[in-house]
């Protein structure tokens, strides 16, 4: 099914890749966004479920409010990024499964609904799933981001999704990195540390 050579596709999205700490001074268009979008939007889930909620702030005022949530050590590359996304999830992504899983999706929701823990560790990790698919998305369609966990989830809950149903997951700066701005890759674990065939 995979047309495409492994190794060009791990070019761009996975050796390229680094966490940006400085931008360019380059506008991210909207249609740029969007073609993100339609990217990730076809990465498989576990029934078809689509937790994924994003927020792709761009005016000062709303980056403000995003990046007084963050470390210390993380606000200036917020600040700077042209575009900041708060990638979220929908804790009750489940009532639409009957729509995108016609096979079972009834009956999955049912099972969510009754089993509140079950749905909540569902929604975690497939959106956490699409939340790579949105950095793999990103580099496909040419941007740089910066994903970073070092924020206040309850305070951006609070500002962006005050109805409660919808969580935040990280935030991601994106844009145009500047190369000259990033320290040296430090060295990755190699296969015998992590990996095992049993």
């Amino acid at each position: 099914m995979n047309e495409n050579p492994p190794e060009a596709a791990a070019a761009g999205v996975f050796h390229g890749a680094r966490t940006v700490q400085e931008w360019q001074d380059r506008e991210v268009e909207t249609e740029v966004l969007q073609r993100l979008y339609e990217v990730l939007r076809a990465g498989p889930t576990s029934a078809n479920g689509f937790p994924l909620r994003l927020v792709f702030v761009s005016s000062d005022s709303e980056k403000a409010r995003v990046v007084e949530t963050a470390m210390p050590s993380n606000r200036p590359c917020l600040e700077n990024a042209p575009v900041v996304a708060i990638v979220a999830y929908d804790s009750r992504f489940f009532l639409d499964l009957p729509q995108r899983f016609p096979a079972a999706g009834e009956s999955m929701k049912k099972l969510f609904e009754s089993n509140d823990e079950l749905a909540q560790v569902n929604a975690f990790r497939n959106g956490t799933l699409q939340g790579g698919y949105f950095l793999y998305a990103a580099r496909a369609v040419g941007l740089d981001y910066a994903p970073m966990s070092g924020f206040d989830n309850a305070a951006v809950d609070a500002a962006f999704f005050p109805e409660g149903r919808i969580k935040s997951n990280f935030l991601c700066g994106l844009g145009y990195g500047r190369p000259e701005g990033l320290p040296a890759q430090p060295e990755r674990p190699g296969w015998d540390e992590i990996c095992r065939i049993v």
